[in-house]
């Protein structure tokens, strides 16, 4: 079966794309809006709308596969790509991407995949929001030249055998971190609340105080709203490296220290931490974040400890894996570009035995949310993030609902 055309139409996002230069120099948050210039190139406000791009491949036989092109919250910093504008990168699709689809036999996800992220525009390759909407089309368009389901496609082409099953779901409060977590209790949430513990003074705390208080809080409110005395989620907690502004980025023991009060705090939960510490460049952070696993295993910490900052593309997520740098590692999705490139770093975590956290940004849409889902049931990652969004039920029904409608047509069968 053959692709005729590729179609593009603009689209919203589930969030906003944030100015991060911008808000660390000062611009300041006015209800759901922030007031101050905007510091990156491309960006009209320090907060604008998101955009994506939805790519359709229309097959000979009348089908249209497709998927959405979307790019993380923070677009444009930390190294990444651009601001992800429709309008900008539309005519780019049209013009580079469109005639290597049309007219092309649809072969396997995996060599279709490679020959879009081969793409090069004056000696660099797609943005990464292309490489990522396009390579979900792509997912769609040999699933239905084949009639299957999109994780069946994945799992035949890397030879898995998965065990269908449900994949714990991660939900993300935002700074909503008391009122939604409500939610995720009340929804039986697998993981909870991510919690943006990204100051010091206001959310950690500079001795810790405010977080461990929030830890107590949150260990309290489960067992007051769950349905069952069985529901007992991961406490999963991002902290943007402000565990190492308060107590140094090297100072493992007092790092230790402090992350076991957390531990101690949130009993009979499971926690974990994310970005305990930034070390502002890539090796750097694997080193201090390698010292920090080895100082928590040496003593018996009873902590997972989780790879975010400067751990974005396939090649930062082998680094980190082989250095034993975290117990976990966040697979940002967007930012690794081809949606195969997220089916091998999860493989790869799982082969070097570290766990693997098939994540995302809240600046996503339903479709690459969906399509994520299908990965996911395929390589069986330890979780998986709710998304779009940060209003918990709309991201958690999405990924929720795709993954029963997966388990339920392979019981089916």
């Amino acid at each position: 079966m053959k692709i005729q055309k590729v179609i593009c139409a603009k689209g919203r996002t589930g969030f906003f794309f944030d100015d991060q230069r911008a808000i660390k120099k000062g611009a300041k948050a006015d209800g759901s809006a922030y007031i101050g210039q905007p510091a990156t190139a491309g960006f009209t406000a320090v907060r604008q709308a998101g955009e994506a791009i939805s790519v359709m491949l229309v097959l000979e036989d009348g089908q249209i596969a497709y998927g959405d092109c979307a790019a993380v919250q923070y677009s444009g910093a930390g190294g990444r790509d651009p601001l992800f504008l429709a309008a900008d990168f539309i005519p780019v699709i049209e013009a580079h991407v469109a005639p290597v689809l049309e007219g092309k036999e649809i072969s396997t996800f995996r060599q279709m995949a490679a020959e879009v992220e081969a793409v090069e525009v004056g000696g660099k390759r797609l943005h990464t929001a292309i490489r990522y909407g396009v390579t979900q089309a792509i997912l769609d368009a040999v699933a239905k030249s084949k009639k299957k389901m999109m994780c069946e496609v994945v799992a035949d082409e890397y030879g898995l055998s998965p065990e269908y099953r449900e994949i714990p779901i991660f939900t993300q409060s935002g700074d909503n971190r008391y009122d939604n977590a409500d939610k995720m209790i009340m929804k039986g949430a697998n993981v909870l609340p991510h919690a943006l513990i990204n100051n010091v003074e206001t959310k950690l705390g500079k001795d810790g105080s405010i977080l461990l208080e929030y830890v107590k809080w949150l260990r309290d409110r489960i067992q007051q709203l769950r349905a069952s005395e069985d529901y007992a989620p991961v406490l999963h907690i991002d902290v943007y490296g402000t565990i190492g502004m308060a107590f140094g980025v090297n100072n493992y023991k007092e790092m230790a220290d402090y992350i076991e009060t957390l531990v101690e705090a949130a009993k009979p939960f499971k926690l974990r931490i994310e970005g305990p510490m930034d070390a502002e460049e890539r090796e750097a952070q694997m080193k201090a974040l390698a010292g920090l696993t080895a100082e928590v295993d040496r003593r018996g910490i009873d902590v997972e400890l989780v790879a975010d900052e400067w751990c974005n593309t396939l090649e930062d997520i082998k680094y980190f894996a082989d250095n034993k740098a975290g117990h976990m590692i966040q697979i940002k999705t967007p930012d690794l570009g081809g949606i195969n490139n997220i089916a091998e770093a999860v493989l790869y975590c799982k082969e070097k035995g570290v766990g693997a956290y098939q994540g995302g940004t809240c600046n996503e849409t339903d479709r690459s949310a969906q399509i994520c889902v299908n990965l996911a049931m395929a390589t069986q990652p330890d979780q998986i993030l709710a998304k779009p969004g940060m209003g918990v039920d709309e991201g958690y029904m999405i990924v929720y609902n795709e993954m029963q409608r997966i388990l339920a047509c392979m019981k089916a069968r």
